[in-house]
């Protein structure tokens, strides 16, 4: 994803002062008593959250891997038979190494997890990066995931082509890269989310330069999650293609393993 700026952070709770302070510290955050405009983090007492302050309406953007949605989607979502399983390879019992290259909100990362894959998560936006660890740390809570999502998700901050084309130790069977992609309609509500999104982080401009990277590492495949209307990364063609209603999973076979 995208470089974001820094934000300022404003704590609603006391006894969160201190939790702030860290928080700043670590990701570079300014801490502040008062918003009146733009984007900011807000810690509350019950999760970290991207806001505007411009638009107070909108719910923020926060990550919560034990949130109805997911595990209405872990049970009922179609498991190893779902889209993204299908594009990475999940089969049978093998527990694959996956690196998510372009992390976000992680929701693809936790679906993966929950069927046994090996999730390293990479993000180089210091607020998204800051928002998916406030997720795992609370999932480490969860009566629902924290027995299991802790130690197969693993959350690197950092500049995934120079992180992939510096790897060390043994390489993931897969990369995933899910791109941002400019969304151009406002008005449908599933898309206010990622209003925000686009306004902190605009579009993955860069996104094609992870392709030969992402080749180079991954022993088996890589994956590009795209709009079903999308144009090919880097005009690069993928070996095969699952399509889901919505998306296209690109696929480029490495063996290298």
């Amino acid at each position: 994803m995208s470089n974001s700026p820094s934000l300022p952070l404003l704590c609603t709770f006391g006894a969160g002062k201190d939790k702030a302070i860290k928080l700043a510290e670590k990701w570079g955050f300014e801490l502040s008593k008062k918003i009146t405009s733009g984007l900011f983090l807000e810690l509350s007492v019950e999760h970290l959250a991207l806001k505007s302050a411009d638009e107070p309406k909108l719910s923020g953007v926060f990550v919560d891997f034990a949130s109805d949605a997911l595990s209405y989607r872990r049970k009922h979502g179609g498991g190893k038979q779902e889209f993204v399983a299908k594009a990475v390879g999940v089969k049978g019992d093998a527990q694959l190494s996956v690196l998510d290259a372009t992390g976000g909100l992680g929701r693809d990362a936790f679906i993966l997890a929950s069927l046994g894959c090996s999730v390293t998560l990479m993000e180089r936006s210091s607020v998204v990066a800051a928002l998916l660890a406030d997720g795992l740390e609370r999932a480490t809570l969860s009566d629902t995931v924290g027995s299991w999502l802790p130690e197969r998700i693993q959350l690197i901050h950092g500049e995934s082509q120079d992180l992939m084309q510096h790897w060390e130790g043994e390489a993931p069977d897969v990369v995933y890269l899910d791109p941002m992609f400019p969304h151009r309609k406002k008005s449908a509500q599933v898309k206010k989310e990622m209003r925000l999104f686009q306004s902190l982080l605009g579009g993955d401009l860069d996104a094609d330069e992870l392709l030969v990277p992402a080749l180079e590492l991954a022993k088996k495949r890589v994956v590009v999650k795209r709009p079903g209307s999308a144009e090919v990364l880097a005009g690069r063609k993928p070996d095969t293609t699952v399509n889901s209603k919505k998306h296209r999973f690109d696929i480029y076979f490495t063996n290298l393993g």
